[in-house]
């Protein structure tokens, strides 16, 4: 299997990634690296080859879209692993991911995502530490058991597999998301459109911490942006906790198929929204 990622910054956590392969039960055939507006490392292992590439955003955005849809100009025949590069993924994940798609070939494989406490991650860390420490998202309570078909709307591509033939079905990500927000459930309904399943893998990778902010208030014309797209498109409201967040905060009007942004939030509000909490969610 091959292993795509995007990096954009996040040069401790991209290293972690890569250590975290090193670790890996099974062979990779490559890890391929999408730097988005930034110059590629010219980075080595002594495990499996890594391929860079560059894709640049306009007016220095970051192009999610297109960097994912990168690997399709690579190699048309393979199965891919799709890891953010804030996940380390455990020794057993590209193993679980063979036996999946080995078992369901034409599906879309979801992986387990734990989340690091901040720290965790730091030089000298051990997986079975990692492995001790990491906790699920409270959203996991959704997923199905491996092997089982799960609702298209839990899909999260932190994490995720599927075959080049597959992608290319489905039509790769849509570039006109901008920024943070709905592109990953945009996918997902393409993929239920065109009869492509999504379905539970025991691949676990662990969340390496950074902050957050609840609502997402830092995102918030990217959100408001494609929420828009994705209700034209599909007649119906993601991020639907985000946007009644937005609503309750006097930012939006929200109500039925109209969307109205009233005003911008202030610093000070996008300041109360850090999530104090250290969750890494």
């Amino acid at each position: 299997m091959k292993v795509i990622t995007l990096v954009h910054g996040r040069e401790r956590q991209l290293g972690n990634l890569i250590l975290g392969l090193e670790m890996s039960q099974r062979p990779i055939e490559g890890l391929w690296i999408v730097f988005m507006n930034e110059p590629a490392r010219e980075l080595r292992s002594e495990h499996f080859d890594i391929h860079e590439l560059r894709v640049d955003g306009p007016e220095g955005r970051l192009p999610l879209a297109q960097a994912r849809n990168a690997m399709g100009g690579i190699d048309g025949g393979s199965d891919w692993i799709f890891l953010d590069v804030d996940c380390i993924p455990s020794p057993g994940l590209v193993g679980a991911y063979e036996q999946a798609l080995a078992a369901w070939p034409k599906a879309l494989q979801m992986g387990e995502v734990r989340y690091l406490p901040e720290g965790a991650d730091a030089p000298g860390w051990e997986m079975a530490s990692l492995l001790d420490t990491g906790v699920e998202h409270p959203l996991a309570a959704f997923r199905s058991a491996p092997g089982e078909p799960m609702p298209h709307h839990l899909f999260w591509s932190l994490n995720f597999a599927c075959s080049a033939a597959t992608f290319a079905r489905i039509g790769g990500f849509d570039a006109g998301y901008v920024g943070y927000g709905g592109e990953d459930t945009d996918f997902a309904f393409r993929a239920r459109a065109c009869a492509v399943e999504l379905r539970s893998a025991a691949a676990l990778a662990l969340h390496q911490y950074h902050p957050t902010y609840q609502p997402p208030l830092n995102h918030f014309a990217a959100i408001v942006a494609n929420a828009r797209r994705f209700h034209e498109r599909w007649q119906h409201w993601p991020m639907q906790g985000w946007l009644q967040a937005f609503a309750d905060l006097g930012l939006i009007g929200w109500q039925g198929a109209q969307l109205t942004v009233l005003r911008e939030p202030s610093t000070a509000q996008v300041d109360a929204c850090f999530n104090t909490a250290a969750t890494g969610f």
